[in-house]
């Protein structure tokens, strides 16, 4: 049972992507309904479980362990589970524990989850005006995201913004926010918006706006160099040879990158999502709750990795929502 996880085209499966709750204190309207029905507790993985959960997949081969929601930090005592993993730091066996937050907790965390191994962090962030980020996110405050950045840096943790790349929002944004990095030191990646979960009003394609676009709009003002590493994720990088700054872009549309895709998802709810662009999932709360040992749990991994597709279906080329998701982002946890 120690043997490595591979899929059927041969990607060794070492990033594990956990949503520990749906919940979030943000309503971001790319990701989640304003008025969204939570799941009731019964229905999610206790903390314990978690534990159980992300151990078996780290003793498969697992190496990199990012923690989502919802916002994962709204979930009551996360920090016994977020300690329980610094276990696997100290063995050896987990290169790296991280997190995607929306920011509005770090203020309170971040000296506790620097304690129990993290090293970096990654704050969505797709504006820097207040007004804007009150509207994009219905329900946050800037100034509580920012005060929150501050936290993570002076507690040493590395903070990458996430911006995703919204037409007629953020366009006028790109170098603000290019320079506002620069200046403090953090890593920026832009995300081509993507078609998950019936968002009410909100009008897909005319939100997206194509990372080939913006890239070429960065280069009239930069330099941009093609950087070869990869964090184990999926986003490609530059650097900004005027200021040093390394610039990540993640495209699923514009450019299909599950050729080399290593990472799958768990829901809060313990579904196994081997593709974020599938609906194919497996259940791995019943085998968890079925026995006290993880015989049933790790077949029921290798089952889904066996099933792991070679790539997404999202397409917006014939102006139309083709390989839309009806779950929402928030319930995948990204």
């Amino acid at each position: 049972m120690t043997a490595p996880l591979v899929d059927p085209f041969h990607r060794a499966i070492s990033y594990l992507r956990v949503s520990v709750t749906d919940r979030c204190d943000f309503r971001c309207v790319y990701c989640m309904s304003e008025h969204m029905q939570f799941l009731p507790k019964k229905e999610l993985l206790t903390l314990e479980e978690l534990d159980r959960l992300c151990s078996a997949f780290i003793r498969m081969g697992v190496r990199k362990l990012r923690i989502t929601g919802g916002e994962p930090l709204v979930r009551r005592d996360i920090m016994t589970f977020f300690h329980g993993m610094t276990r696997h730091l100290d063995s050896g066996t987990l290169d790296e524990l991280t997190l995607t937050t929306n920011g509005s907790q770090l203020s309170r965390f971040a000296t506790d989850l620097y304690s129990a191994g993290v090293r970096r962090v990654n704050v969505s962030l797709d504006t820097l005006d207040d007004d804007k980020f009150a509207r994009v996110t219905r329900w946050g405050r800037l100034p509580q995201v920012l005060k929150g950045i501050d936290a993570a840096q002076a507690a040493g943790l590395r903070v990458k913004l996430n911006a995703v790349a919204l037409k007629g929002f953020n366009e006028d944004e790109l170098l603000t926010l290019t320079e506002w990095c620069a200046a403090r030191d953090c890593d920026l990646t832009w995300i081509e918006v993507m078609p998950m979960g019936e968002l009410e009003t909100e009008d897909r394609l005319g939100q997206y706006w194509a990372l080939s676009d913006l890239r070429d709009q960065l280069a009239r003002h930069y330099t941009l160099t093609d950087l070869p590493e990869r964090t184990g994720g999926p986003a490609r990088y530059v650097r900004l040879e005027e200021t040093g700054q390394k610039i990540g872009f993640i495209t699923p549309l514009t450019h299909n990158f599950c050729e080399s895709c290593n990472r799958v998802r768990v829901t809060c709810t313990g579904e196994l999502y081997m593709c974020l662009g599938q609906e194919d999932r497996a259940d791995l709360r019943a085998p968890l709750r079925a026995s006290d040992h993880d015989g049933p749990l790790e077949d029921a991994i290798r089952a889904a990795i066996d099933r792991k597709p070679k790539g997404h279906d999202f397409d917006y080329s014939r102006q139309r929502l083709d390989g839309q998701m009806p779950r929402h982002m928030s319930h995948t946890g990204g």
